[in-house]
């Protein structure tokens, strides 16, 4: 097996270099670096590429938003150049690098950047994942790729059609290790590293270290390297971290009454359960809000929609489960909310790393029930500070500047304008489910924005 040529022992550490050029990465890589406006390198980036160049197996843990993902793709890809080809036979083009993600998502947005560093190198990649159909990841397989990410459940349908062969892999990456451990992966992990060379490299990156990925790497990665650029299962410190306590029955009000006193253009808003997630998403448009609902029950195709809209602003609150809270890459995200907080602590991280990525400011906001204070405890003790406990603030009432009935009656005859993010609350008028908040709604059916503001009828008797 040919081996992977490896960078120089003498390769300048990154975090010396003032730019990605002082670490002498091929120049295709760079000019595709600088395309996309990339200039400095993140610490993650900076400790983990020299020492992936020089060969040596990974263990390395940063807050998510801080470029994980070119840690491992940009060196993958520099090692990978001496087998770029634009053969088109299958033979010339065998998987050399193989990164394996827990979720569909964090697959496709993992190969999407392998895609955009790689775009000067004839170097062939795809992506397989479940809840999609075989065929065209069939079609994609055989025509032969270097690079390919998965999911390991649906990998592992390949491998078992024979439509992939691993024998020649000499990159492994697991992404965001932690959570395929929560996610039962485990069996499906062993029975991969079973189809792979003993000889190999293997980089382990994660958002947070358990216990149990410490024994993982013990068992999968060499003679590692240890890389932690961040204090253990802390969350990002640009991030502002607020909660309030909010009656069950009160936070939909809460949540809204908060959109529109930040100002918040944009933002994600996390459910324990999918049958939350369904609920307060046909609530939120009920109320004629622009939102979209995500979880592990919607269709392949209905997730991808959700997530282009709320990417190009279309959608102002995406509503979702844990499925959102790893590798989902929002540029200049403002703010999450934890409608609901996690069962598990340590998610509570990877939720309020959507916002506050690169750098940048962000806002996370959790609302707790009173049933929910074991929960907020667990997360305290994880992330070892006390949580920023308000008052929910007060919002002036909408309605002292209403028009008059007979205006609002004729107003509805006309097309309905746009709703501005800071006008979709009044905190004076709590959801009634059993009533409509637009007259003549029917269930699919967008709710007129001005029926927001409407007063509830007064009775003729």
């Amino acid at each position: 097996m040919t081996e992977l040529a490896a960078a120089p022992a003498s390769t300048p550490a990154l975090e010396q270099a003032t730019c990605f050029a002082d670490l002498h990465l091929a120049p295709e890589i760079l000019a595709a670096i600088d395309a996309m406006g990339y200039s400095t390198p993140t610490p993650i980036q900076s400790q983990a590429i020299p020492l992936v160049l020089a060969g040596r197996d990974l263990l390395a843990q940063a807050q998510t938003g801080t470029g994980k993902t070119a840690a491992f793709a940009l060196p993958l890809l520099h090692r990978l150049r001496g087998f770029a080809n634009t053969s088109t036979s299958p033979a010339r083009h065998p998987v050399r690098a193989l990164v394996l993600a827990p979720t569909r998502e964090l697959a496709i947005q993992v190969h999407e950047s392998v895609v955009d560093y790689g775009q000067r190198l004839p170097l062939k990649s795809a992506v397989v994942y479940g809840g999609a159909g075989m065929k065209e990841q069939t079609e994609s397989l055989r025509q032969g790729v270097e690079i390919l990410v998965a999911t390991p459940g649906r990998l592992l349908d390949h491998a078992g059609s024979k439509v992939v062969n691993l024998s020649q892999v000499q990159f492994l990456v697991l992404d965001e290790a932690d959570r395929m451990l929560d996610m039962g992966f485990l069996p499906d992990l062993k029975r991969i590293l079973d189809l792979l060379p003993k000889v190999r490299q293997t980089l382990l990156f994660s958002a947070t270290f358990s216990d149990d990925i410490l024994r993982l790497s013990g068992q999968f990665l060499h003679e590692p390297q240890k890389v932690e650029v961040a204090r253990r299962n802390t969350a990002a410190e640009t991030v502002e971290q607020v909660g309030y306590r909010v009656p069950e029955a009160e936070k939909l009000d809460a949540l809204l009454r908060i959109v529109k006193l930040r100002g918040l253009t944009q933002a994600i808003v996390f459910t324990r359960t999918k049958l939350t997630a369904d609920k307060l998403g046909r609530q939120l448009q009920k109320r004629g809000v622009s939102a979209a609902i995500i979880h592990g029950d919607k269709a392949q195709v209905e997730r991808i929609t959700a997530l282009e809209g709320f990417k190009k602003g279309s959608i102002q609150l995406l509503v979702a489960t844990d499925i959102a809270a790893r590798g989902l890459d929002v540029v200049d995200l403002p703010a999450v909310f934890n409608y609901e907080l996690p069962y598990h602590a340590e998610d509570y991280v990877h939720r309020i790393g959507r916002t506050g990525r690169a750098g940048a400011s962000g806002l996370a906001v959790s609302l707790i029930g009173q049933e929910e204070e074991k929960l907020l405890a667990g997360v305290e003790r994880f992330i070892q500070r006390s949580l920023l406990i308000e008052t929910l603030p007060e919002v002036v009432n909408l309605r002292a500047r209403e028009p008059k009935c007979e205006q609002r009656s004729e107003a509805r005859s006309a097309p309905p304008m746009p709703v501005p993010a800071s006008n979709l609350m009044d905190s004076s008028a709590p959801e009634q489910p059993d009533a409509p908040l637009n007259p003549g709604y029917k269930r699919g059916q967008k709710a007129m924005p001005c029926a927001l503001f409407m007063p509830a009828p007064r009775s003729t008797s």
